[in-house]
């Protein structure tokens, strides 16, 4: 207990004076490599909070509107991590569970009723974000690390890496039992999900690219390949329809679907690629030169803009998305990895 009121003091005075101007548009960073989330103005790239949360923060996700955001802390290889509510208009920490062991990126439901959390010991905790109970634990074996849930709150999809490569999909309100599970081509890495639930994307270890599961089907259907290269050595994948593939070790690390679901954004190396949303190609129509690694993506509500984590350079590459160029470079702390943008509550 008295561990659990230190950090929270900490929390407090880490936070900058200044962070209360309701109506700003924030960028939310996790610090994997230090102890910290910096909080950052969009329209200037300035620091407008820096909240102390413990080592290795990991993964960030938010109510539907916005007033609460969640947090993972894995706790630098303890017998267990943090599960953090903070207040999104006053950046501050309002409570903080122990859970699991590295906790990973969580995902929850629009109202924040449930909290699904990837765990280092092959389960996801669902948790209730009210009360803050965990109240199951879903075994996926592999190593759990990323999480989707759709926007009608209704089902939840687990992709834990390692393990069987297959994304387990969650009917919440049936008391969060597996209902499928729809394999992929390799072990499992970031992924992201069509507003509609049709199309369920993910980043697999070998390819440079991701493969498309149309969820009315249950399958997989396209092994989408980037034009622009990944160098290093080289893995296999299976494709969609089982041939045996292999593409750089630099693997594919970030995944997401423009706000707007016109165009799929996929983080390699040194590069974002760009498709349509659209199948049966997801036709390629953009590849962005990225000034170091990129590891992460996030996009503004509007889908203005793109925000990518550039773990090595201890920065954040801002991408206008009707230009396609780089427009901001925001420092971003040690190790930035998972991120979100929030309009600062009134």
């Amino acid at each position: 207990m008295r561990a659990c009121r230190w950090w929270i003091v900490l929390c407090l005075v880490s936070s900058s004076a200044g962070a209360q101007e309701p109506g700003r548009q924030l960028l939310w960073q996790t610090n994997a490599g230090g102890d910290d989330i910096h909080v950052i103005d969009t329209r200037t790239g300035a620091l407008a909070g820096r909240l102390v949360v413990g080592p290795e923060p990991h993964g960030l996700a938010a109510t539907a509107d916005g007033r609460t955001v969640f947090a993972t802390v894995e706790a630098n290889g303890q017998r267990h991590g943090d599960l953090a509510w903070i207040d999104a208009t006053t950046l501050r920490v309002m409570r903080r569970n122990p859970i699991c062991r590295e906790p990973h990126a969580l995902a929850a439901t629009p109202d924040a009723r449930w909290l699904y959390v990837p765990c280092r010991d092959g389960r996801y905790w669902v948790v209730d974000g009210h009360t803050g109970k965990a109240i199951k634990q879903i075994d996926t074996g592999g190593r759990p690390h990323n999480t989707q849930i759709s926007t009608d709150g209704r089902l939840a999809f687990l992709s834990p890496m390692g393990g069987s490569h297959d994304v387990f999909v969650v009917d919440i309100a049936a008391d969060h039992q597996v209902t499928r599970r729809i394999r992929f081509g390799g072990s499992l890495r970031p992924s992201a999900l069509s507003a509609d639930s049709r199309y369920f994307l993910q980043q697999i270890d070998g390819l440079n690219g991701f493969q498309v599961a149309d969820l009315r089907l249950g399958s997989v259907i396209a092994t989408v390949e980037h034009t622009t290269p990944l160098g290093g050595l080289r893995l296999p994948f299976l494709d969609h329809v089982g041939r045996l593939g292999s593409n750089g070790l630099k693997r594919c690390h970030g995944l997401r679907i423009r706000p707007d679901q016109r165009e799929i954004w996929s983080v390699c190396a040194e590069h974002v690629t760009v498709h349509e949303l659209a199948g049966p190609d997801f036709r390629e129509v953009a590849a962005i030169r990225l000034p170091a690694k990129g590891y992460w993506i996030t996009f503004a509500p509007d889908s203005s803009h793109a925000f990518i984590a550039l773990s090595e350079a201890g920065r954040v590459a801002m991408i206008d998305t009707r230009t396609r160029r780089i427009v901001m470079l925001p420092a971003a702390g040690h190790q930035p990895k998972r991120n979100l943008v929030l309009r600062q509550p009134t």
